[in-house]
């Protein structure tokens, strides 16, 4: 029994042009356009799920997707951090950042840690496994870096050293407890 996992990232807001903690804000202008031109391009799912976040409801919503919101797959917990820039909380907290870069139980944010996260969404795509079918989830971009490093089975610092882009396509299929990775397919590209 196999099950295909599809992890769509949002279109861009103005949080990742400000490198800032995410802040719940919408989607840019261009963003819009993007996912607009983007509909239609993803085949049909048995089970279709979104990140809480307002970028990956109204991304599954432009795509023309029906989608259960689903607050495991929210992406990390930033605590205080969140809202901020990188470059602010750098300025203010260098040793923080430092230790968040180079720590996956870092929390001093008051936060989630990255191995947290990381073991949240392993136990997802557990729990999805138990269904053959296929699954589409409009997931922020640390989710998809999560989703990878646990179907790697790889050490939660290699977080750090993958790069999702907005509107592309992570895939995951497998069976057994066993995935096996596509990564970065630009939406609407087959």
């Amino acid at each position: 029994m196999t099950t295909r996992v599809m992890l769509v990232s949002p279109a861009a807001g103005e949080a990742q042009r400000e490198a800032r903690f995410d802040d719940d804000g919408p989607l840019s202008e261009a963003g819009l356009r993007r996912v607009r031109a983007a509909a239609g391009a993803l085949p049909p799912a048995d089970r279709t799920f979104a990140s809480p976040s307002v970028r990956c409801r109204r991304t599954a919503e432009e795509l023309g997707l029906s989608v259960l919101p689903s607050g495991e797959l929210a992406g990390c917990g930033m605590g205080g951090w969140r809202g901020r820039t990188l470059a602010e909380v750098a300025d203010a907290e260098p040793v923080a950042v430092a230790a968040w870069l180079s720590d996956p139980d870092f929390t001093g944010h008051g936060g989630e840690s990255l191995r947290q996260l990381c073991d949240r969404i392993a136990g997802w795509l557990a729990r999805m496994a138990l269904d053959a079918g296929r699954v589409l989830a409009v997931v922020e971009p640390d989710v998809v870096r999560a989703a990878a490093v646990c179907a790697l089975r790889a050490a939660p610092d290699a977080f750090w050293r993958l790069d999702v882009p907005p509107l592309t396509v992570t895939e995951l299929s497998g069976r057994g407890g066993r995935w096996n990775l596509g990564l970065g397919r630009e939406l609407g590209r087959r």
